[in-house]
């Protein structure tokens, strides 16, 4: 068998195999032989049928496994002799195929980026220092209060910090929004629609307007689009809104008694205040312990520079993408203006994508020379974990996953965390007192 490897670029190379002809007729052989021992032909028993019938009725599919087995075998061993680290699947194309002939085929293949690892030990990290005030502890009992306000009807005029139910109809340039802005339907005209009378509430300038009227009571109101607003094709232009007040509703807050207290499963205040505290120090050791994770990733990522596989790159990106624009839509943003940005989505998912990438195969590396394994019981505990978390059967998470194509992506997320935590175990940290917070 001869190879050669041709360099085409950055991770991609062309291998050139030529099998001689002696390997190409054994393979012929032994092939016919396997098939006229199974064959099944009319007035014959099976495997006693005539080589030259079963060579006849079954040439097409002789040639096809012949063609299989020879380019897999000599794929894979070229592959180990060149000492090559394939990543994805290769593209291989047929140059020659015919018994009596050598085999030549070409396979462009991507290969793992070729770099020395740097020293990933004592890399520096600061770790803030600090603890739960008061002041933190007051405004997290004041957000849970605020969860489970109530919201009584009055029927005085509406005042700052109230909320407004209100029908309302917009325009712009006298025509509906709609027509401006087809997608924009929320926009144009909405019946019950709760507004909370605070600064830049719904659209920039709309509920201050709303102050002083009584249920009933019929407003136009005037505002100006936001250059950045998220309706594009609205940005910057002026609008007009005709709103009816239709119930003022004020929300009143519990007392901060025993009895709110045991809304959140605590006998008293003082042991809501100690729980709420406890939370939130849990809280910042989590964020310390990101922080220090990302410091210490981002210390060993600088220090490497090389080339990366275009497709995994890609497939990369596109997954960004997907999950980004998954996300924007979860939270209302409109698929306009999701569009009119996509040219800078896509340029930041890119730049996500090779970091994760390049972080990819240099804790592959790391993995390798330290001995980091990830065990089947680890991903099985994982699967389970997601499956409970989706409340679905780990079978129908597992088979999702490898429709997807994503069932890898356990074992490698799995590594990662072991060999980050390694990285934080040696790394060199500097505690440092907490920043103050704004």
């Amino acid at each position: 068998m001869n190879v050669t490897v041709e360099n085409l670029g950055p991770c991609k190379k062309l291998l050139r195999v030529e099998i001689e002809v002696q390997k190409v007729d054994e393979a012929f052989d032994e092939v016919a032989k396997d098939f006229q021992k199974h064959a099944r032909l009319p007035g014959f028993r099976p495997g006693k049928a005539p080589k030259d019938m079963v060579l006849k009725k079954y040439e097409a599919d002789i040639q096809d496994e012949v063609k299989r087995k020879l380019i897999s075998n000599s794929y894979h061993t070229a592959v180990k002799n060149e000492k090559l680290t394939v990543v994805g699947t290769p593209d291989v194309e047929e140059i020659q195929f015919s018994k009596g002939q050598p085999l030549q085929f070409a396979a462009t293949i991507e290969t793992a980026p070729d770099f020395e690892l740097p020293e990933y030990k004592g890399l520096p990290a600061k770790r803030e220092q600090g603890t739960v005030t008061d002041a933190e502890v007051d405004n997290a009992i004041k957000m849970l209060q605020d969860r489970v306000g109530d919201f009584k009807t009055q029927t005085r005029p509406l005042q700052k910090g109230d909320f407004a139910v209100v029908n309302y109809k917009g325009f712009s340039d006298g025509k509906p929004l709609t027509e401006i802005a087809p997608t924009a339907r929320g926009l144009t005209e909405q019946k019950a629609f709760w507004v909370e009378v605070k600064e830049n509430s719904f659209i920039p300038g709309f509920a201050d307007q709303l102050i002083g009227m009584n249920p009933g009571e019929k407003r136009t109101v005037n505002v100006d689009f936001p250059t950045d607003f998220v309706s594009a094709p609205l940005s910057g232009k002026k609008g007009t809104y005709e709103v009816e007040l239709v119930e003022v509703k004020e929300k009143v807050l519990p007392a901060l008694d025993e009895a709110f207290a045991k809304q959140y499963g605590a006998e008293n205040m003082d042991k809501l205040r100690e729980g709420v505290r406890a939370d939130l120090q849990n809280e910042f050791n989590n964020k310390q312990s990101r922080n220090i994770r990302n410091q210490v990733t981002e210390a060993l990522l600088k220090q490497v520079n090389c080339e990366l596989p275009e497709t995994i790159v890609q497939h990369e990106t596109r997954s960004i993408v997907y999950n980004l624009v998954s996300e924007n839509q979860q939270r209302g943003v409109p698929k306009e203006a999701l569009e009119a940005k996509k040219d800078d989505i896509y340029k930041n998912a890119n730049a996500m994508a090779k970091e994760r990438v390049k972080a990819s195969f240099i804790f592959q590396k790391i993995a390798a020379k330290e001995g980091v394994r990830v065990e089947q019981m680890e991903i099985a505990g994982r699967l389970q974990a997601m499956a409970a978390q989706y409340q679905m059967p780990v079978e129908k998470l597992v088979k999702d996953l490898e429709k997807a194509d994503r069932l890898q992506d356990i074992y490698s997320q799995i590594l990662t965390e072991k060999v980050v935590e390694l990285l934080v175990q040696n790394a060199k940290i500097e505690d440092v007192p907490a920043q103050a917070k704004a």
